[in-house]
């Protein structure tokens, strides 16, 4: 190979070994769709926002009709009124039944009326006639306390009331007419020996002026007659005093002694009935706090221990703490309604009986009472007192709108 071809050779050996490295590159020309081929992709990424924002407003809002998405036109018209609704649910009320709930709260259950039996006399309790849980109708004798000692004072009250009425009567109907017979016949007894006792006086006198008597037995005669005189004047007294009849003051005191023995007798009746306990109200027995043989004594009860705990368990209450940011969310009468932590499956129609009129400071709330609606056959079956309950207030559109349909 002559000398001047070697320096081709290699030329032409380093331009194959270019080209074959430039084929293994990646062409510097870019291959991009031209312009308008960018647009169908974003149509469709459009319509696939649509369409998830549609789905979205159809789940949460199921009146708002839906709409078609098959052009890029239709695409824009779904756009603006999706953007439309969603400013429309900003501003307007909800109208969905989950929506119309305003809030929800848990609470306690509580017996509208819970009645504390407390014995008013104090004894040993003979007989105890209750159990917790048994159910009890007004009137119903739950105990029997030992009552010897007020039926003693019961009797001697009675007996002293009726001797003071016989005084009193004694003294209205005034003296008989066989005292006032009585009376005038003393008084005329008494004048006729005043009489004889008169004349043996002149008769002494007389004598006494002839110095034919002494002068002891003028005095004595003298003494006869005026003493007899007395005794006269003294009975003519006491026959116009039965014939009058007794004071006025007299008979006025008989009354009022009269009165005050029949407040004793109801004072010591009051006592021997209260031995007796009965059943103020008609409900089911909570806690019993004593037996049979136990001493009770109304001044160590003072309030705030008894005999028994009572309630009405058809009527309940649902005791709550509301707190101050959700009050404005709670009236009087607003319609609720309640689950029992116990049973939730089981819902009761409800409404705000009250609201507390003093807040709770430490809380920071304020105290609602929610009156329950129980069937007469569920009674204390179900709800029971101190139990959990979840409240549910609706909005007050829906409250009225209910009540209206009433």
């Amino acid at each position: 190979m002559p000398a001047s071809d070697a320096p081709v050779e290699r030329a032409s050996g380093s331009n194959s070994l270019r080209e074959q490295v430039q084929s293994l590159r990646l062409p510097t020309t870019a291959t991009a769709p031209p312009q308008r081929s960018v647009v169908p992709w974003l149509i469709v990424c459009l319509l696939l926002a649509t369409n998830a924002v549609t789905a979205w407003q159809l789940l949460q809002q199921r009146n708002t009709p839906a709409l078609p998405a098959d052009t890029p036109a239709t695409a824009a018209k779904s756009s603006a009124v999706t953007a439309a609704i969603g400013s429309t649910r900003s501003t307007a009320p909800a109208e969905t039944s989950a929506d119309a709930i305003s809030l929800e709260s848990k609470g306690y259950i509580q017996p509208a009326h819970q009645i504390l039996v407390s014995p008013k006399v104090s004894g040993m309790v003979l007989e105890l006639r209750i159990e917790e849980g048994m159910r009890v109708d007004k009137g119903y004798v739950l105990a029997i306390i030992e009552d010897t000692q007020y039926r003693a004072d019961h009797d001697r009250s009675v007996a002293t009331l009726n001797l003071q009425k016989q005084k009193l009567l004694e003294l209205e109907r005034g003296a008989r007419t066989e005292e006032l017979e009585q009376s005038q016949a003393e008084l005329a007894e008494a004048k006729e020996t005043l009489t004889e006792l008169e004349r043996d006086y002149q008769r002494i006198k007389g004598l006494r002026e002839q110095n034919a008597s002494s002068e002891q037995a003028l005095t004595q005669a003298e003494s006869l007659y005026l003493a007899q005189l007395q005794r006269v004047a003294r009975l003519t007294s006491a026959l116009q005093l039965l014939q009058v009849g007794p004071r006025v003051e007299r008979i006025d005191a008989a009354r009022a002694e009269v009165q005050q023995a029949e407040a004793e007798v109801t004072r010591t009746t009051w006592q021997l009935d209260n031995c007796t306990i009965r059943a103020p109200i008609g409900g089911t027995i909570l806690i019993k706090n004593a037996e049979e043989g136990n001493i009770v004594n109304p001044i160590a009860f003072n309030g705030s221990f008894s005999l028994c705990e009572m309630a009405d368990l058809a009527d309940l209450e649902v005791e709550l703490d509301i707190q101050e940011r959700d009050i404005s969310k709670v009236f009087k009468g607003q319609r609720c309604k309640v689950r029992a932590e116990a049973f939730p499956d089981r819902v009761y129609e409800a409404t705000v009986s009250r609201l507390m009129p003093i807040a709770d400071r430490a809380k920071g709330a304020v105290p609602v009472r929610v009156k329950l609606t129980v069937p007469a056959e569920e009674e204390g079956v179900f709800l029971k007192p101190e139990m959990g309950a979840l409240v549910t207030f609706y909005a007050a559109e829906q409250a009225e709108a209910a009540a209206a349909a009433k």
